[in-house]
């Protein structure tokens, strides 16, 4: 199976568009050794000329074009997309704008939890253009309590200490199940072969996880952060990067501290804020990165399980 990464930045990308940190200043200025990166989004292929989306990122349209195995095929008519399965990890606008993208009369399936398939259904009318037609869009609720199969894959949902996005009112947050607001995803070829887990938004891990970490090939793990009060210096955010659902890379229980054991799989940091030092290949925090065994996800970058 393969899987490419569409994208490999935090929301807003890098550089973000009204961004002058000196990361995003110095990539435009050309100062800065490091490559721009569109918002996180992954996509893999376990069939020839089928390709299943992870999450819809509101850049998709960007990293359709470029790739040329997502591009449609004059073969198969004027109207065609490769694109058969999608797979919502949540409803926050960086994992699910994308698929108002997706509207031009393509037939898919979306996989989601039920509480983030009722808040983009049933409470944003937007949504209402994915469904224009009789078999459009097949939503199918996926499961936490057991494994499921989609894009000729098998998958397992691992539920993640998360809230349900601002923009969902408090009566509805109240009517839904609290353990579908965010999840992360163990993926395998049902072919056979490795496991990829997927973790863009961890704010913790646990003893258990980290047992079922050890059996995976390959982790994509949440590199938004490097330090817990990065956030604080970035206008009109008060919050900690725990305190926004984010274990930060760096300090006493950061991921490099917490992941250290880690011998199995291959570590990769995705979902990378703008403002973070790691970007920058020359920096001091990329090498201890690089040094600690991890690497740092970049758009194009593509894995075989």
């Amino acid at each position: 199976m393969r899987l490419k990464v569409l994208g490999s930045a935090a929301g807003g990308g890098f550089p973000q568009w009204n961004c002058a940190c000196p990361n995003c200043r110095r990539l435009r200025e050309g100062k800065f050794s490091g490559v721009p990166r569109t918002q996180a989004q992954l996509a893999w292929s376990a069939a020839p000329g089928e390709w299943t989306l992870l999450n819809a990122s509101p850049d998709l349209r960007i990293q359709i074009d470029a790739t040329p195995e997502l591009w449609p095929s004059h073969a198969n008519g004027a109207r065609h997309s490769p694109i058969r399965d999608l797979i919502l990890t949540g409803a926050e606008v960086d994992q699910a704008l994308g698929l108002l993208l997706l509207r031009e009369f393509h037939c898919f399936r979306v996989h989601a939890t039920a509480s983030v398939r009722k808040i983009l259904t049933e409470d944003n009318s937007m949504f209402g253009v994915l469904a224009r037609f009789a078999g459009q869009v097949e939503w199918h609720d996926l499961p936490l309590d057991r494994p499921f199969s989609a894009g000729g894959a098998q998958l397992e949902a691992i539920p993640l200490t998360a809230s349900f996005p601002g923009f969902v009112s408090a009566k509805r947050s109240a009517e839904l199940n609290p353990a579908e607001a965010a999840i992360g995803l163990l993926v395998s070829p049902e072919s056979g072969g490795g496991t990829l887990a997927f973790l863009p938004g961890a704010g913790c891990v646990s003893d258990a996880l980290l047992k079922r970490l050890e059996t995976c090939d390959f982790l994509f793990f949440d590199g938004t952060f490097w330090s817990d009060d990065e956030p604080s210096h970035i206008p009109g955010i008060t919050r900690s990067a725990r305190q926004m659902g984010h274990l930060p890379i760096s300090g006493a229980g950061g991921s490099l501290d917490r992941l250290s054991g880690l011998q199995r799989p291959r570590k990769v940091f995705i979902h990378i804020n703008n403002t973070n030092p790691i970007l920058d290949d020359d920096s001091a925090e990329r090498r201890t990165v690089n040094d600690s065994g991890w690497e740092v996800a970049w758009d194009g970058m593509e894995i075989t399980l």
